[in-house]
């Protein structure tokens, strides 16, 4: 029979009184006692190496443990997160082993649970990540292919002053180039900050934004003053379609780390709000560790654009049979002895109509459609 769960020991020193007579063979005995040959032959090794002492149960525990992180290391992680308290494991490994390259770091899981353990983060349930079907996302090899811009919602400061964030980052090392609260989202108070981008990083070759004020308006083709400066400049401007945020989606996500880190609370003032945003932008572009770029920091990988600021804007050269216009005050431009109304942004630029079909009119802005014109109603349509 197996051994009684109530004297083990004195079972096992049985069985091995019992060898030592010499009375039965190993397979006689074994059966006896309902054990395997193995597990006699088990008992009898551990006997010769420490007698009596030998049959008791020994820990089962492994003698290493892959999972098992020393008081130090665990520290270091624990005040890290305390420091980063938005920072996942992940990221705060990253940041820990840039710093101290001589440590063997866990497995991030094993990070996690650990911080789970101390309370510094609390377990969320996995999503299955979602993308809507008609998404089209932007594609970059270089920096400074497309930077992204948007305004984070608004707030007020303690002192009860509103502050709209203007956000500017480039796509493709996800570098956040400006974090700016500004009064309003009114052009003429958006338009420096652009301006001062351009000096400091160079030109894009493309912005993304929403469809909202100052980057467009419902006006012909969404055209504003902001992004006729930026055809201007040789920018493509891209807009997502209305309603779909999740089409600038790496912008947006750097928006709820914004969210959690510099405003939520918000400060007591609109200089005090700047100095929690220039914190921000500087542990966000030199510090904390981005997945998308294999833990490493978007300063790591950004370097300004080869394409200048120019002094004064380029000027509009169309094609020798294009009809040059240039549009008033009044943002019109005079066709056939006809003054007809395009866009107010477009005032003191130039426009080149090209006939595509008897009279039928292809209107030009460099070199972005903006719409037809038909001589039989002279009718702009977008």
């Amino acid at each position: 029979m197996p051994w009684l769960e109530t004297a083990p020991v004195e079972q096992r020193q049985q069985f091995i009184e019992d060898y030592q007579e010499g009375l039965y063979s190993m397979s006689e005995l074994c059966a006896r006692y309902g054990i395997s040959r193995k597990t006699g032959y088990k008992w009898l090794e551990r006997f010769a190496e420490g007698g009596r002492r030998g049959l008791t149960d020994r820990s089962r525990a492994p003698h290493t443990c892959p999972h098992r992180i020393s008081d130090v290391v665990a520290e270091q992680l624990c005040q890290a997160r305390k420091k980063h308290p938005d920072w996942g494991p992940a990221k705060l490994l990253d940041w820990l082993a840039a710093r101290h390259p001589d440590i063997e770091w866990p497995a991030t899981s094993t990070a996690g649970d650990l911080l789970a353990r101390r309370g510094l983060v609390v377990k969320r349930r996995r999503r299955r990540p979602h993308q809507h079907p008609g998404v089209v996302a932007p594609v970059t090899a270089t920096p400074n292919d497309l930077w992204t811009a948007d305004f984070k919602g608004q707030f007020t400061t303690r002192d009860g002053v509103w502050c709209y964030p203007l956000t500017i980052a480039d796509q493709h090392t996800r570098f956040l180039l400006t974090c700016r609260g500004l009064l309003s989202t009114k052009g003429v108070g958006v338009k420096p900050f652009f301006e001062r981008a351009f000096r400091e990083y160079g030109l894009p070759l493309a912005i993304r934004t929403d469809n909202g004020v100052p980057f467009a308006t419902t006006g012909i083709h969404g055209l504003s003053q902001l992004n006729v400066w930026w055809m201007r400049l040789g920018i493509q401007h891209q807009r997502i379609h209305p309603g779909r945020p999740q089409q600038n989606g790496a912008h947006e996500r750097m928006h709820r780390t914004l969210k959690r880190a510099a405003i939520r609370p918000p400060r007591a003032n609109a200089a005090a709000q700047q100095r929690a945003f220039d914190a921000f932008r500087r542990e966000y572009n030199t510090e904390r560790p981005h997945e998308y770029l294999g833990g490493e920091t978007p300063s790591a990988h950004y370097a300004t654009s080869p394409r200048a600021y120019p002094k004064q804007l380029p000027a509009q050269e169309y094609p020798g049979h294009f009809l040059v216009k240039k549009i008033t005050t009044g943002g019109t431009f005079r066709f056939q002895h006809r003054l007809l109304f395009i866009a107010q942004s477009l005032t003191n630029h130039h426009i080149g109509l090209e006939e595509t079909d008897d009279g039928i009119w292809s209107i030009f802005f460099n070199t972005v459609p903006l719409a037809k014109l038909d001589e039989r109603d002279y009718i702009i349509r977008g």
